[in-house]
Parts: C-alpha cells; structure tokens; sequence
C-alpha cells in the first residue's frame, strides 16, 4: 500500500492489485505510471494503441481496480488530476479562475492539507536522513524551486553541506556524490526531464532519494520509497508553491531540532560572519 493515498485513490488500487495483474495489465499500469494523462483525459482506444492491446483488455484492468469500468475509473482519476494537468494558457481561460475569493480559499486548504499529511511520523521518515546525511543534494524543476530554494537556505544555516544542483552543474555536483548522501527532489506534474535524470544519476550512485511530489503516478516517486505526496493545487493560472514550502520549512524546523547543539553553534557563527560582513542595513 503507498504511503500518502488516499484510501479511495486508483493509484493506491492499482498499488494493492499489482501482485494480480496479468503481464498485458501490468503494461498498461506502467503506461499510466508514465503519462498520466493518457489515463486522465485518453480514451479507450488510445490508452489501448498505446500500450499495444485491445480494448478489452482496457476495461479488465479498470474492472480489477474495482471501478465499473474504463469511464468509472477515468471520472475518478481527472477528479485528483485534472487541474494539475491544465496548461497556464488553459487555466486562465477558465471560469473559475475567476471567481473573487477563490485563490485566497485555495491556499488556506493548501496549508491544512499540508499539515494534514505531514504527521510526526512522516516528518521523521522525511527529516531524519537530512540530518544525518555527509551531503544534502537539493534537486527541482522550474515551477517547483520555491520550496527547493527554502530548503536550501533553511538548512545551509543549520547544517554544512547542503548544495542545490543547477542543471548546467549537474554533472560536476553528481561526480561528488556518495552513498552517504542524500538528494532531495522537488517537482510535480509537468515533471522536468532534467530533474528526473539527474535523481536518477543520483540514485544510480548510491545516494539516497527523498522526493516531494504529486503522488505514485509521478515519475519521481518510483525512483525511492520515501516521498511525499502534496496536492499542489493552481492559484490562478499557475501552480501554487505554498505546498513545497510549507512541506521545506516543517523539514527544516525538524532538522534544527534534531541537530539542536551542532545547530545553534552553526547559527551563532554564521550570526558573527553576517556582523563581520556587514550583511544588514543597521
């Protein structure tokens, strides 16, 4: 069963049926792993040309998620993902946008589902490896690098060692990775192939993966077993970076506790070099 799913989501059905699917369902859960979108808004038939099988085949796999059939479960999934995977240029045509009140609502629900899927427990499994860690990697795609960013700076105060990889760096940080590390990825539907080759490389050396994303259908989360899944919902025609940050600056208050002593002499230096530099208006 995945960590993070709702009880009710196909994603976590497809999860809890795997060890009963036949090879050709097998071929399609992995299409739907791969592009969402054919499962969100494809037909039948197109989910069926692309996975290279029949249509019935297509309804057998829907009917052994426990749907009624192929349209069941597709009204089910575009209810999780469809507003993730409209474009800018499609959302800010849409009604809703532009409704008054509306952005405002959504950030509050944002927040609380944040702290609503970050419990103590997940905030250990997730915050934990970042203390410990020799080196914390800090990888994201371009709508996602709010929340790497407040990562970075969050815990470059508490902790040494802590590098966000720059896409044209990549191969110069990912020469110094080792198995004591860990790289943190951010980023959510309209997955960036560079974020994901660069977590893969990493993986590929040993370090160990913490990805925060936008559930099991994310490339990224079947590249590790620890990750988080935020529901990143759009605030007008872009996606909301309130979740990511939220989620970094709860991983960064949790590392500060947990690398307490070493953390408040780190703070204190780094207070007298910012004296030292001038840093502040006075």
């Amino acid at each position: 069963m995945l960590r993070g799913i709702p009880a009710d989501s196909p994603s976590e059905l497809i999860a809890a049926a795997s060890d009963d699917l036949t090879p050709t369902e097998r071929r399609i859960a992995e299409a739907v792993l791969d592009d969402p979108s054919l499962l969100a808004f494809g037909t039948v038939a197109e989910l069926a040309r692309q996975v290279g099988t029949s249509r019935p085949s297509i309804v057998r796999f829907a009917v052994k998620l426990g749907f009624d059939g192929y349209t069941d479960l597709q009204a089910h999934v575009r209810k999780g993902l469809s507003h993730r995977l409209f474009k800018p240029s499609d959302r800010i045509r849409h009604d809703d946008q532009r409704q008054p009140g509306r952005s405002r609502a959504v950030l509050v629900e944002a927040v609380s589902a944040v702290l609503d899927t970050i419990d103590t427990d997940k905030l250990s499994s997730l915050g934990d490896p970042l203390a410990s860690a020799e080196t914390v990697w800090v990888v994201s795609g371009e709508t996602a690098q709010a929340g790497a960013l407040t990562l970075v700076s969050g815990l470059s105060i508490v902790r040494p060692r802590v590098h966000f990889v720059n896409e044209h760096s990549a191969g110069t940080d990912l020469a110094g990775a080792a198995k004591h590390d860990v790289a943190v990825v951010f980023d959510f539907y309209r997955y960036r192939q560079h974020a994901v080759d660069i977590t893969r490389a990493f993986s590929d050396a040993g370090v160990t993966i913490i990805a925060i994303t936008d559930g099991p259908l994310s490339p990224l989360a079947r590249l590790t077993d620890t990750w988080l899944d935020l529901d990143v919902p759009a605030v007008g025609p872009f996606d909301s970076s309130v979740p990511a940050v939220a989620a970094a600056e709860l991983l960064v208050a949790h590392v500060a506790r947990k690398l307490h002593t070493q953390a408040t002499k780190r703070i204190d230096r780094t207070e007298e070099m910012w004296a030292t530099t001038g840093t502040f208006v006075e």
